[in-house]
């Protein structure tokens, strides 16, 4: 079998959830929700697992994930750091938080390989949605890469607005997708986007949304490596612009790099966006362990 990589990106710093959440717990003997998504991708048959982090989270992600999982899984960690950019830029003082997805992605470059799927670390995907991930990476069609496509409205937080990726897909191949950063179900149950001037745009919540579950293959990376020295020439002043993974997948749809298949799922997302998911986070892993689906320990030896 082929080895296939999954990159969780885990260096965000949750301002609007209030602490660290990639190690908060959430499972009947402790787990995170990251420890759910790599016992879901090592059951789909993913062999080596990659975090990206903050050099300030060393220390905790070491002491719990580096010895947790199963002794045949490799795990690796990069660090996502404001400085680490191409050779001939720097940082400007007032840049505080990092440079986003892509820029997150980008810097796994040198650790990966193979074909590698990208999750985010606070967000529980669903096991049948890494299942269908890793059939598409064992054996990635030539040219080819993939992204996981939820229905919008199995993508909300009952809480607060939520940054979702919406698909233009035709067939069953991906045209193009558009980062809204401001989503949410209102009281009288409708879903609206909000633009940057403050309109509100309905939705239908039939949407194909992307949660940032993609695969690639590894000759991507020089992708990412372009596309992330042309949003810095644009936007290095912007102390708050940020390098998002869709704006790689359009570049690979518009300039004919690649075919980007979607792969619909039934799957249900749920995260930790607020503090108050957190939860409904809880409640629903707990009666997937009571429904049998995950053991009440995952690493139990």
């Amino acid at each position: 079998m082929s080895d296939i990589s999954l990159l969780i990106l885990a260096a965000g710093l949750g301002s609007r959830y209030g602490s660290l959440k990639q190690m908060d717990q959430f499972g009947p003997s402790g787990e995170s929700i990251i420890d759910y998504s790599v016992y879901d991708a090592i059951q789909a048959g993913f062999t080596k697992v990659v975090f990206v982090i903050r050099n300030s989270m060393e220390q905790q992600f070491e002491e719990v994930f580096m010895n947790r999982f199963p002794s045949d899984v490799e795990v690796k960690y990069v660090f996502q750091e404001l400085d680490h950019l191409p050779t001939g830029y720097t940082v400007l003082p007032d840049r505080e938080k990092p440079w986003g997805t892509g820029h997150a992605v980008w810097t796994a470059a040198d650790q990966i390989n193979e074909p590698f799927a990208v999750i985010n670390a606070d967000d529980f995907y669903g096991r049948e949605s890494l299942r269908r991930m890793a059939e598409f990476l064992k054996n990635p069609p030539e040219n080819s890469h993939c992204l996981l496509g939820y229905k919008l409205k199995n993508t909300l937080s009952d809480y607060g607005y939520v940054s979702r990726g919406i698909c233009e897909v035709q067939g069953d191949s991906l045209q193009s997708i558009t980062e809204r950063t401001h989503i949410e179900r209102k009281g009288d149950g409708q879903i609206i986007y909000q633009t940057d001037e403050g309109k509100e745009v309905p939705l239908s919540g039939e949407e194909t949304a992307s949660m940032n579950l993609m695969g690639f293959t590894p000759d991507v990376f020089s992708v990412f490596e372009r596309c992330f020295v042309d949003f810095l020439q644009e936007n290095v002043q912007h102390p708050k612009k940020e390098f998002y993974l869709p704006s790689v997948m359009n570049e690979v749809i518009t300039s004919n790099l690649a075919k980007v298949k979607v792969v619909p799922t039934p799957d249900t997302w749920f995260g930790v966006t607020y503090p108050d998911d957190k939860k409904v986070a809880r409640q629903t892993l707990k009666d997937l362990v009571s429904q049998g689906v995950y053991p009440s320990n995952l690493w139990a030896k």
